[in-house]
Formats: C-alpha cells, sequence, structure tokens
C-alpha cells in the first residue's frame, strides 16, 4: 500500500520541528554550562589580602558625668534643692570656660518616698505562743528628685581640677572620665587608609610571586574599632563627702585601628 505524499509530508513536517525543538534544547544547555564554567574561572583568577592600619593620638576631650540627688517634703521642694546645687556645679564650670553647648542635662525625675506606718490604736489578739503582725499601711512620707548630666570638658588638662571642684559643691556622684579624640573621623580615614595601602603591596607581592598581574578590585570590606583609654582611679564614683578626684589625670593614647579585606582580580 502506497504512503499519500500529503502524509509524508506532514511526517518530515513533524521530523524537522523536533530536530530543531532537540537542537535548540542542546545549544541552550551547552551555553548555560559554558557560562558557569567561566563564572567558575572567573571566581578562581582572584587574590585576596588583608591590612591594617593604626593610628595612636593623644585625647584631645574628655567627659564627666554627675548626678544630683536631692530629698523634700513635696516634689518641689525637692527639685527646688537639686537646682540649688545645679546652680552652683554650673557656675563651677562656666568658671573654667566650658560653653552650654558642652553641658548636657540626660535625665531629670522625681520618685515618691514611701514609709510603714503601723496602727497603734487597733489591739492585736496576742496568745501565748502567736501574735500576729500590727496592721498598718505604706505611706508616701517625702520624694527624692534627681537629675544627670553630661559634660564635655575640651581643655583636658583642667579635668583634674574640675572634678575636683565638682565634688565640693554637693553633688551625689561624679563619674569619669572618658577620655576621647574630637574629631575622630579624620584618623579613621588615615588608619584606613593605611590598611588599603597595607592590603596593596601584599597583593603587589603575592602577584610577583605567582607570575601574575594585579586587574581590578572585585571586593571590598572594612573593619575596626576605637580604643578608648580608662583609669581606675579617674573613673570612681565620688560623693558630697569630699572624696574628690586627682588635680592631675594621666591621658595616654587612645587607637584608632582600621582591618581592610580586598579582593583583586589576576591575569
Amino acid at each position: 500500500m502506497e504512503i499519500p505524499e500529503q502524509y509524508k509530508t506532514n511526517l518530515y513536517r513533524a521530523l524537522l520541528s523536533l530536530m530543531v525543538v532537540l537542537s535548540l534544547f542542546f545549544i541552550v544547555k551547552v551555553l548555560s554550562e559554558v557560562r558557569a564554567y567561566n563564572m567558575m574561572g572567573d571566581r578562581e583568577k582572584t587574590i585576596t589580602l588583608s591590612g591594617h592600619g593604626e593610628i595612636k593620638a593623644i585625647p584631645d576631650t574628655a567627659n564627666i558625668y554627675f548626678t544630683i540627688q536631692k530629698e523634700g517634703k513635696t516634689v518641689k521642694e525637692a527639685q527646688a534643692a537639686v537646682a540649688a546645687i545645679e546652680k552652683k556645679a554650673l557656675d563651677s564650670l562656666k568658671g573654667y570656660g566650658i560653653d552650654d553647648k558642652d553641658i548636657q542635662t540626660t535625665n531629670a525625675s522625681f520618685n515618691p518616698k514611701y514609709e510603714y506606718v503601723y496602727d497603734t490604736k487597733t489591739l492585736v489578739p496576742c496568745s501565748e505562743f502567736n501574735c500576729p503582725p500590727r496592721p498598718g499601711k505604706s505611706v508616701i512620707s517625702g520624694y527624692e528628685a534627681y537629675e544627670n548630666i553630661t559634660v564635655k570638658i575640651r581643655k583636658v588638662d583642667d579635668v583634674g581640677k574640675i572634678m575636683e571642684e565638682l565634688g565640693t559643691v554637693g553633688v551625689t556622684g561624679l563619674n569619669g572620665p572618658n577620655f576621647t579624640i574630637d574629631d575622630e573621623d579624620a584618623l579613621k580615614a588615615e588608619a584606613r587608609k593605611m590598611a588599603i595601602d597595607d592590603a596593596r603591596e601584599k597583593a603587589k607581592e603575592l602577584a610577583k610571586d605567582l607570575g601574575v598581574s594585579l586587574g581590578s578590585i572585585s571586593s571590598f570590606s572594612e573593619g575596626g574599632g576605637y580604643q578608648p583609654v580608662y583609669f581606675e582611679k579617674a573613673m570612681t564614683t565620688m560623693d558630697s563627702a569630699g572624696v574628690t578626684a586627682p588635680a592631675e589625670l594621666p591621658k595616654g593614647e587612645n587607637t584608632i585601628t582600621s582591618d581592610v579585606t580586598i579582593t583583586y582580580e589576576i591575569r
């Protein structure tokens, strides 16, 4: 039986379409594998180096913190007592040329004080072996007012004298100093540049040993930190009983560091 020409034509077209589809499938698959291979090769053609930069600087500012705490029969009385001490403290600070912008109140509050008052009029039946507690209740006996103040001192040589004088005006707590560097960003940038130069020199040396040349940077990251100096004698808490700070406090050196990681392409 002879196959009709129309049937042969349709069969031929179907086979041709199938071959085209299969060809496109294999072409896409091959291109994907080639691309994946190239991407893997790109990842392998890199080197990663770390660099470190470090700057030491003498602190040029200091932060101190003090609390004023007073009691009174009323809130107004307690707050007035705090205000009186605050005025003495601020007058002392301004006597050393400290600007208003460098004196900040971080907290101001008041709390009631309670005491337990027993009922002395009510008789409490007691037996030979047991006597229940006398009834009573908690009542407000007064109020405590608080104020916390932070001070930035730009003449660090005056820190000891300032703290010594504040210890005599009636502040309840005096803490510090915390020596810092005012323009820290400039030193951070300098430390970062040192770290980048360190990583670049290491990369050049390694590329020379490997017999390759450096290309562009494919990734960069930075870490690092700031290490302030604290002194135990300077960081003690002082009260209004006359315990004062030493007149001179060592400032030491603060350390600003930068650690970078740089990945270079190589060719």
